[in-house]
């Protein structure tokens, strides 16, 4: 796996359990995939040596970031080698302007956009004619957790933003009144078997996903059109692994397609306490071509809040006690060392009702995270 960080260290721990050796490129041996117990190969994600490297002692290279370029990784299949999912299906999770234009010209029904050279003022505001004022400007590639998204109401913004110069093209797009923000994880094998968690509601706060409910508190009609979406993409681009494809719910009822992950999926984190076989299981299933565990959810409503570091240093290890005294809450810490805003671990709450589970989580990571 080509990352180490809570992604990789949660899918060591399902490779335990099945056996599997688990190789993880990262710079740092410290990082929380190596703290629990994963094999540690150390090199940088863009070193094609040293991913070719993994890739000669391993039988299958996969991720837990987007941050691989797309060349190494044509390179690694070019050289032979089995590269989980494949170059053309990682290559919509990396770079957004590809996505949309792919997903756009096979139907899916996606904001408009349009990807422009950065600083090009005259295109935003002809977009901005056309489709209205805020323009949402995103990095089409890198950008992740809110970083690289930036929102101008107007032409004015575009100099108060000095982000905005840092990035190479502009992908614009059409702000969306979003009512509500949803998430669904397809996981597929090479030889096609694929299955579908529940549709996931996250709740997104400046670009993060803070917390998540699991079945999402939506119709089963949105629920079954939203699931059938995530389906046709993963098979459009013949994604093996853990494909999450995230959407939004407009006021109107409509289903747009926002953006993919090709790798295990922060808004399936759930799955591990609350569904039959979790997302990082199934990952590692399905990349090595292995038959897949159910997806079933066992327990009728599942929430997960995201522990981030406040603005005061927190001692964890005093405070998990207090969050366990509720035992329908499951915590997970990443071992990462603290800073304000990190993800540090989540929190993820069983209850009948997703009210329920979510407040019960929510209750759980105030009690963590108090100084």
């Amino acid at each position: 796996m080509v990352g180490g960080g809570q992604l990789a260290r949660m899918t060591q721990q399902a490779a335990i359990a099945l056996g599997i050796e688990l190789q993880v490129l990262t710079p740092n041996d410290t990082d929380p995939a190596i703290q629990a117990g994963a094999l540690f190969r150390p090199g940088q994600p863009d070193d094609l040596g040293a991913l070719l490297a993994l890739a000669e002692a391993t039988d299958v290279v996969t991720f837990d970031h987007e941050h691989v370029p797309n060349t190494h990784l044509r390179a690694l299949v070019e050289a032979g080698h089995l590269v989980q999912p494949n170059p053309d299906a990682k290559l919509l999770a990396q770079d957004k302007s590809v996505a949309r234009r792919v997903l756009g010209d096979a139907g899916f029904d996606i904001p408009a956009f349009d990807d422009v050279a950065a600083g090009d003022v005259e295109s935003v505001v002809r977009f901005a004619e056309a489709n209205g004022w805020p323009v949402v400007i995103k990095a089409p590639r890198g950008g992740y957790d809110g970083r690289g998204v930036f929102q101008v109401d107007g032409p004015g913004d575009l100099a108060g933003q000095p982000g905005l110069a840092a990035l190479d093209r502009w992908l614009l797009e059409a702000h969306v009144q979003i009512a509500t923000e949803l998430a669904v994880l397809v996981v597929r094998r090479p030889s096609g078997q694929s299955v579908t968690y529940p549709v996931v509601e996250t709740i997104q706060r400046d670009g993060i996903c803070h917390e998540l409910v699991m079945p999402a508190r939506v119709s089963a009609e949105v629920a079954t059109r939203a699931s059938a979406i995530a389906v046709a993409i993963a098979e459009l681009i013949g994604a093996t692994g853990v494909l999450a494809v995230e959407l939004f719910l407009t006021g109107h009822g409509d289903l747009l397609v926002n953006e993919l992950a090709a790798r295990p999926h922060n808004s399936g984190h759930a799955t591990i306490d609350a569904s039959a076989t979790s997302q990082f299981e199934n990952h590692l299933r399905a990349v090595l071509d292995w038959p897949l565990g159910a997806p079933t959810q066992l327990v009728p409503a599942a929430a997960t809040v995201n522990l981030l570091g406040p603005r005061q240093p927190v001692d964890l290890s005093r405070t998990v006690p207090g969050a366990l005294n509720d035992p329908d809450v499951h915590i997970h810490l990443y071992g990462k060392t603290f800073s304000p805003g990190r993800k540090l671990g989540h929190v993820t709450a069983l209850s009948d009702d997703p009210d329920t589970a979510l407040e019960s989580a929510r209750s759980a990571a105030r009690t963590l995270l108090a100084p």
